[in-house]
């Protein structure tokens, strides 16, 4: 393999636009599959959904311990990463394909049992190469480069995961569209884990015991504050995601063939606009930056409220685009400062807990979209799209616009509740992240 793609930001962003693909589908279309297509209930899906995220936010801590400690040959990550390929595949196809003639009981069980399992692999995979992330690619610079290239394949991803999964399951099903994206996955995820190569040194070092990782981490105010904010701007992002095959037959009434279009307006338009955040992050602070993509987003949730056909719905599309691709560019800076932070504070690298505490506490704050998605649904009478009330509208105009608002508002306050600021990394980094001889 050439030099140049070992740990090459490019190399590396390929497994991102792996897991992206099935994980946009899944969340974009797994509840409007299951209520909406399949008339599985409001309040069954909403209960499985609290159990899933429940299971979620237990597991993530524990993996993320997990993978700290494992020393082999080729790393700590990598085989945990190898491990879940297949198995991802696997429980992605099956959450698609539940067998005919199920009751609603039959359902909501189908509807469980496959979301656990989904999850409980997936928390690997994005535990395990979330952590590779401030080990491969240390200071700023090229942390704000690798992050913007990275956002530019997952926007890719979420392009192909939203508009175009309507345009393949219209054509093929659910679960042959969920079997395309799973063999997709497959190739991309393992061509981007054969490109990485972790730090030995890093394995080497001792690790710390369970409860020591966890008070070293959990009383850490900067890591508190910058997750618990992120949480609620993390939440928008699924529930927008979520909501915007319903949004599109309730609010703007337009026919299933022209969602892919809606869907496309606001992704494609992120594409360009994650390399004008990068230009931002150079500029400026990454704190400040980061904080900034959070106030834009919550301006460009505004327009949805006004959405009334597909012209203006693209519109109003474009602008959370440009709010979206800021959140999405600038967490991985400061995180990652957090993270170097630690790092010379305890003389450990520990990307797997830092990762997986920091997905507990996104994935636990997911509770508030379902919560919102089932308190919004029964004041205005929606329960199924075999039921959907007398006034579904207002139910996906307020999930749309007024509820995203609101946490991108608490979110924004939030993020000053403590002083973030860091001391200058020490050393410096080649282009692909290796470590130069002046580096710990």
């Amino acid at each position: 393999m050439k030099r140049s793609w070992v740990n090459s930001p490019y190399s590396f962003s390929l497994g991102m636009f792996a897991m992206m693909v099935p994980s946009q589908a899944f969340s974009s279309f797994y509840i409007f599959f299951y209520v909406d297509q399949l008339g599985l209930g409001i309040g069954l899906a909403s209960l499985a959904r609290t159990v899933f995220l429940i299971w979620d936010a237990v597991n993530n801590p524990l993996m993320g311990y997990w993978s700290d400690r494992t020393k082999t040959r080729i790393g700590r990550r990598r085989p945990w990463v190898f491990g879940a390929i297949p198995l991802f595949m696997l429980t992605f196809v099956l959450v698609f394909s539940p067998p005919e003639g199920l009751g609603q009981n039959g359902l909501f069980t189908w509807f469980l049992i496959t979301l656990i399992l989904y999850e409980a692999v997936a928390t690997v995979l994005w535990v395990n190469y979330g952590a590779l992330f401030p080990e491969l690619f240390r200071g700023d610079r090229l942390r704000a480069k690798a992050s913007a290239v990275q956002q530019g394949y997952q926007v890719v991803a979420l392009l192909i995961g939203t508009a175009v999964t309507p345009i393949l399951y219209d054509a093929m099903g659910f679960s042959n569209m969920a079997i395309l994206y799973a063999v997709l996955f497959g190739a991309f995820m393992f061509i981007c884990m054969m490109s990485v190569r972790e730090q030995e040194a890093y394995r080497e070092a001792e690790p710390l015991s369970l409860g020591a990782a966890f008070r070293e981490t959990l009383r850490n105010k900067k890591f508190w504050v910058f997750n618990i904010s992120n949480s609620f701007a993390q939440t928008v992002n699924g529930l927008i995601s979520s909501t915007i095959p319903f949004y599109a037959k309730y609010v703007l009434k337009i026919p299933d063939d022209q969602v892919s279009l809606l869907l496309a307006s606001v992704f494609v338009s992120v594409i360009p606009l994650v390399f004008v955040w990068y230009r931002i992050i150079r500029s400026m602070d990454g704190v400040k930056a980061w904080r900034l993509s959070l106030a834009i987003y919550g301006l460009s949730v505004i327009p949805l409220w006004f959405g009334f056909n597909l012209v203006s719905g693209i519109l109003a599309g474009i602008g959370v685009g440009f709010g979206l691709a800021g959140f999405l560019v600038t967490p991985a800076v400061v995180s990652g400062s957090i993270i170097d932070e630690d790092a010379q504070r305890t003389g450990l690298r520990r990307e797997g807990i830092y990762t997986s505490v920091s997905g507990f506490i996104t994935r636990s704050s997911g509770l508030i979209s379902a919560l919102a998605f089932w308190v919004v649904g029964i004041i205005f009478g929606y329960e199924s799209g075999d039921n959907p009330g007398n006034d579904p509208e207002s139910t996906f105009r307020y999930l749309m616009s007024v509820v995203p608002l609101c946490l991108l508002v608490v979110s924004f306050l939030v993020s000053f509740l403590t002083k973030i600021e860091f001391s200058k990394p020490i050393g410096g980094v080649h282009e692909h992240g290796a470590k130069t001889d002046h580096q710990l």
